[in-house]
């Protein structure tokens, strides 16, 4: 296909391997963090689709799922008999625990009518039963107080930790994919009804409704929908004319194609694709995040040990050719441990109505 411009051949090179960030940042960046393997496994697909299928049956039975690091099989947690039995039926591993669905959404609700401080973050950590807390260090003393008394209140429920760097949506001026003066990154190519767009983050979305390959270059796509805060995902449709492929690039002369999306499961491997720290490695840790940011909060989120930067934005959180988020923000990076949100890409793809290809 014949390209008119520079811009064109930016997107033509970059986004038809994925869309995924069209920055000029040296590889080293990606190369540090890229070196620290994941110690977890990836789910297959009959492992995702057992997830769904827990998910419809148990509903408010079960209080999570997640990955066993040793087998691979997919557990369940249960606090009845007759969860247990509905559980067992579906072929999943059982594992009975204290609290339920109902507490642990309990102690949530509980954190965000009395706790809600920015700079903190909570989501439901299946493997250990409690809602993880995380505390980024622009916590005061007194409101790390505040939040340790209102855990206590709430038993063995909640843990809290202490993060370094503070929780941020990660936009930079400059560089990849361009709009109203700020950088980001975008996630997946996606169609709908044979026209091709990429979803992106919502509070990139949000900035500008035209968005261009390079800075100060043509526009390869505007914008038709956009969400955040409370959800963070945003739809650009491209109206150039190309037709980029559905895959991600690992910025290492290759891609991974995409065939398919689900909803991320704590324990697994997941591996986040973006413009300022290209390809970074990571586990799941936990799910029904509530980050709240300076400008307000997301609820619904993923939370993982991804390293990710300003820029990031946008990206792409996927294992193997599953597509599973789009990254929202973090913390920062302690060496090669991050903190890397994600917007669940599920979620994103039925607002829409589009799919991955």
């Amino acid at each position: 296909m014949r390209r008119n411009s520079r811009a064109r051949l930016s997107l033509s090179l970059l986004l038809v391997a994925g869309a995924l960030g069209l920055g000029a940042t040296p590889a080293t960046a990606a190369e540090v963090h890229t070196a620290a393997a994941a110690p977890s496994a990836i789910p297959s697909a009959s492992a995702y689709a057992l997830d769904a299928a827990v998910e419809r049956t148990l509903g408010a039975g079960t209080a999570g799922t997640y990955l066993d690091r040793k087998t691979g099989e997919l557990v369940v947690t249960v606090t009845t008999d007759r969860a247990e039995e509905q559980a067992r039926a579906t072929g999943a591993t059982v594992r009975r625990v204290a609290r339920s669905a109902a507490q642990l959404d309990s102690a949530i609700a509980t954190l965000e009518a009395e706790a809600k401080i920015t700079g903190t973050s909570w989501g439901i950590d299946p493997r250990t039963n409690q809602v993880a807390v995380e505390a980024d260090s622009s916590v005061s003393a007194r409101d790390m107080a505040r939040l340790e008394a209102v855990a206590e209140r709430l038993g063995g429920a909640v843990s809290i930790s202490r993060v370094p760097g503070v929780f941020h949506r990660e936009v930079l001026g400059g560089g990849a994919i361009y709009g109203g003066g700020s950088r980001c990154s975008a996630a997946f190519n996606v169609t709908k009804g044979g026209a091709r767009y990429f979803v992106t983050a919502g509070h990139c979305t949000n900035i500008s409704a035209n968005w261009s390959a390079t800075s100060g270059g043509s526009v390869i796509g505007v914008r038709e929908g956009t969400s955040f805060p409370t959800n963070d995902y945003g739809i650009v449709r491209y109206t150039d004319g190309s037709s980029p492929a559905g895959s991600v690039d690992l910025y290492n002369g290759s891609t991974q194609d995409i065939a398919s999306a689900a909803n991320a499961v704590v324990g697994q491997a997941i591996r986040k694709s973006g413009s300022t720290t290209k390809v970074t490695s990571g586990t799941v840790t936990a799910v029904n995040v509530t980050v709240n940011y300076g400008d307000g909060p997301v609820y619904g989120m993923v939370r993982t040990t991804a390293c990710s930067a300003g820029g990031d934005s946008g990206g792409a959180h996927f294992a193997g050719s599953v597509a599973l988020g789009i990254h929202s923000g973090s913390s920062g990076c302690s060496g090669t441990a991050g903190s890397a949100i994600h917007q669940p890409v599920v979620e994103a793809l039925q607002a829409y109505g589009v799919s991955v290809y």
